[in-house]
């Protein structure tokens, strides 16, 4: 990468905000400075596109997004799906039917209409609900795998993350993509090739950025390969022991406005 990168694309959770959901005045002020001097910064998160809004009510001006861990890209500012990458209806189906014949009580929910909406068993614990006329319990066992979904959320109990990821992830392997960025034993799972780095790169290539010139941010295994695609890859202080093994420099922890540290260096603000 030269001096400076063309790009700056940053997780949400864990890095860009603090662990109360804030974007502290110095981090929004950054990023703000950053794009008036005409560098796209973009987030790149797990988060569905209805989970943005409370992010964009802090920045100066929302910027574009790639949710879902890479399925979907979104345009704000025209409120449009500029790209979606959704598990098939078959793919869910047998998702569904691998998982259940490897961990009994496991539950789902699905994120559909391009994230837009969401759908859950039942029995499915809903730990952060913060659009009930978006989330709602599935009414038919067939309604949950019977649209396409740009991600399928596993849970089954208290789970340690990581080992309960490699579970899944052996079962769908070949089929679909499996990884994980809480501390809960939440499990997600997308289409076979979706992932951050994956939906990162779709949209450097229609801006003509190479991934050589891209600067990125990450705390979670989410955020794993988009690092390792980055030219430079750069992990908080707080961040998952797989992201601090492959980034490439680290930076204070999301409490301490670790990115934009980092970025008041690199582009000489703040």
């Amino acid at each position: 990468m030269g001096e400076t990168p063309r790009l700056i694309a940053t997780d949400i959770d864990g890095t860009l905000i603090r662990d109360d959901r804030t974007v502290s005045p110095r981090t929004a002020d950054v990023l703000a400075r950053i794009s008036a001097q005409g560098t796209p910064v973009v987030l790149v998160t797990g988060r569905p596109v209805r989970w943005l809004k409370m992010v964009y009510e802090q920045l100066a001006e929302p910027l574009p997004a790639v949710c879902a861990n890479g399925a979907v890209v979104y345009d704000p500012v025209h409120d449009e799906v500029l790209r979606a990458d959704p598990l098939a209806p078959h793919h869910l189906a047998e998702v569904a039917r691998r998982l259940r014949a490897e961990v009994p009580g496991i539950s789902f929910a699905v994120e559909i209409l391009d994230s837009r909406e969401m759908r859950h068993e039942a029995h499915y614990p809903l730990r952060w609900d913060v659009d009930p006329e978006g989330i709602r319990p599935i009414e038919t066992p067939e309604e949950l795998l019977s649209v396409p979904a740009v991600k399928l959320l596993a849970r089954a109990g208290e789970q340690d993350p990581d080992a309960f990821v490699e579970l899944i992830a052996a079962a769908v392997v070949g089929l679909a993509e499996a990884t994980h960025s809480s501390s809960s034993g939440l499990v997600e799972i997308s289409a076979a090739g979706v992932t951050k780095a994956a939906g990162l790169a779709w949209y450097c290539d229609r801006l003509g950025v190479s991934a050589a010139d891209v600067l990125a941010f990450g705390d979670m295994p989410n955020d794993v390969p988009m690092l390792t695609w980055a030219g430079r890859g750069v992990a908080v202080a707080n961040a998952h022991r797989a992201v601090l093994a492959v980034a490439d420099e680290v930076t204070t922890a999301n409490s301490e406005d670790g990115v934009a540290a980092y970025l008041e260096k690199v582009f000489g603000v703040g």
